[in-house]
């Protein structure tokens, strides 16, 4: 895979992540991924995702950056949503937080078999005491 190739890929993953299409996942997604060097293959991938959408129902991804160097990628992702509930062991309670993900991704099989993932978590903690003051 070029570059190009590489970007384009990650680019239809995270609109096949917007448009929460969980069918088309695997076209994307390795079936023995890992997670934060937790194995959860492609049903727990999927699974881990659903749960996103579900604390945070206008969860949109954002590419901020993105850097492709076969195999790898890495991005920084923002994010302007209101979680529901608890995130990141925080009390949002539908507040809206702004925050960013630095994330990394190793390929294999030209899919994402590897994923090392940062939220800033400081960030919504900031925001939280913002709001709270």
């Amino acid at each position: 895979m070029t570059r190009d190739d590489l970007a384009d890929l990650y680019r239809g993953y995270i609109a096949c992540l917007n448009r929460q299409d969980w069918p088309a996942l695997g076209q994307f997604v390795h079936e023995s991924v890992a997670h934060n060097a937790r194995q959860v293959g492609l049903p727990g991938y999927r699974a881990m995702l659903e749960q996103d959408y579900r604390e945070i129902p206008d969860l949109h991804f954002n590419i901020a950056l993105l850097i492709a160097d076969p195999p790898n990628i890495a991005a920084r992702l923002q994010f302007d949503c209101t979680p529901a509930g608890t995130f990141l062991a925080l009390p949002v309670n539908g507040k809206r937080v702004s925050f960013s993900e630095n994330v990394f991704y190793e390929l294999r099989e030209g899919k994402i078999w590897r994923v090392w993932s940062v939220i800033d978590k400081t960030a919504i903690e900031a925001q939280l005491s913002r709001a709270e003051s």
